[in-house]
Parts: C-alpha cells; sequence; structure tokens
C-alpha cells in the first residue's frame, strides 16, 4: 500500500478523538476520555485501520487476507453462557476459518475495579472464585501468542473454573497441547501483573458503547449489533461480513 493510502487511514483513525476531546470537554456521556481513547485506540489498532483501506469490487479472498475480521469476545470464567459460546460457537468456527479471523478474548464481564491505597480489587458476578479465574484467564491471553492454542487453552480452563489453579493445570488433559507452560501463567498469578492485565480488560469493558447488559457479549468489527444470532452462530455472521456466505 502507497503512503498516501496509510496518511488517510491514520488521520481518519485519529481525528475523531480529538474532535471528541474537545466537544465534550474531556468526557464522553460520562465515560472518562482515558477509558473510551483507549478502546478506540484498540478498535483502530485491531481493525488494522492504519494499513487498510477497502478497495471498491475488492475479492472475498484478498479481503479474508488483508483485513481479518475482528472478533472481541467479553466474557466471564464462570459463567455458562460464556462457556457454551466459547467451547460450541467460538472455537470449532475458529478451526474451521481461522484464516479470515482475528480473536480477542477479554475475560472480565460484569465485575468492578478498586483502587485502594495502590492495591487494586475486584468484585465479580460470580463471587471471588470468579475473579480468580478470570486473573488465569488473563494471564493466559496475555501471555500465549498463537491464537489457536491461546483459543484451545482457555476453552479447556473454562469447562470447569471451580477452582481456577486446578483447571488452568489440567489444560494438557483436555487438549493435544504439548507446548503449554502453566508454570509462566501462574508466575503471571503470583506476581500480580495478572491483577492489572484485568484492570485493564476492565476498562476496555466499560468502554464500550452501548454498555454490556449480557455476558458473553460479542463484537464483530466492533459493532455489537445481531447479538443473538452471533451467540447462535458465529461463523455464519463471520462469513456475512466478508461478504460471501457460500465459502470461506
Amino acid at each position: 500500500m502507497n503512503f498516501s493510502r496509510k496518511l488517510i487511514a491514520i488521520i481518519m483513525c485519529l481525528v475523531p478523538l480529538f474532535v471528541l476531546l474537545i466537544l465534550f470537554n474531556y468526557s464522553f456521556l460520562g465515560l472518562p476520555v482515558r477509558n473510551y481513547l483507549m478502546y478506540m485506540y484498540m478498535q483502530c489498532k485491531h481493525l488494522k485501520f492504519l494499513y487498510y483501506i477497502p478497495i471498491q469490487n475488492q475479492s472475498t479472498n484478498q479481503r479474508a487476507k488483508t483485513f481479518p475480521v475482528l472478533i472481541t469476545v467479553f466474557y466471564e470464567a464462570l459463567c455458562p453462557d460464556s462457556k457454551y459460546f466459547l467451547s460450541k460457537q467460538m472455537l470449532p468456527a475458529f478451526k474451521l476459518a481461522a484464516s479470515i479471523m482475528d480473536v480477542k478474548l477479554v475475560p472480565y464481564g460484569k465485575a468492578t475495579t478498586s483502587l485502594s491505597d495502590g492495591n487494586l480489587s475486584f468484585e465479580c458476578q460470580h463471587g471471588p472464585t470468579e475473579c480468580q479465574a478470570n486473573v488465569y484467564h488473563a494471564c493466559a491471553v496475555d501471555i500465549i501468542k498463537d491464537p489457536l492454542v491461546r483459543l484451545e487453552v482457555i476453552s479447556c480452563m473454562i469447562r470447569d473454573n471451580r477452582f481456577p489453579q486446578t483447571a488452568m493445570r489440567k489444560v494438557s488433559y483436555c487438549t493435544n497441547i504439548h507446548t503449554y507452560d502453566d508454570s509462566l501463567i501462574q508466575k503471571c498469578f503470583d506476581s500480580g501483573h495478572g491483577l492489572e492485565l484485568l484492570k485493564l480488560n476492565g476498562e476496555l469493558t466499560h468502554a464500550l458503547r452501548p454498555a454490556i447488559t449480557f455476558i458473553p457479549t460479542v463484537t464483530i468489527d466492533g459493532s455489537q449489533r445481531r447479538q443473538a444470532s452471533i451467540l447462535k452462530d458465529v461463523l455464519s455472521e463471520v462469513c456475512k461480513v466478508v461478504g460471501d456466505t457460500n465459502k470461506i
């Protein structure tokens, strides 16, 4: 892509952010600008907006190679609906169509974050155990770079998170993954880095507009539209975005 297209993309992505700062006097519908900008930055970054501008009459296959559909899953580690979606929808769909998907996992859900005397704490919808499990999930998402391995590990862990540490260590028993190192995830959890990751997930979750009312909430290319259809058949919805429902 030539320089002019990149420049146009950068301008289109950044200008609205500065306009919002001016028009809304450093707030956006009551949302701290820091959180809103962080969310907007995530969308610009992961949508590859800085590197891609749609070209008229571009083929479906070329779009898939250049611009994978971004699927962001906002979920909770002890939520039955999150468990079902990740294991029965997201993982199978990704295995079938990994080339057209970029899957981002955001464990946090309907939790709240508190900071007192420099110490982070969380309250989660399904209690303290879920908070602990969310931290383990946040660490796994951050550490595991291979997208399929990451999704397989998370899907395995969420099957039974009543004992989060045990669930994390049993991954090798429910997958064929041989490169999984649970000691790195445990180190992340013990170091406090996991709490920082969960805090960031909370900021991204609370920055969503419209605000989350159901978990999991799944966005496709930043949009929350057609939630019922996404939760029922995410692959079909992704194919609609790509533009060809008959082939991947």
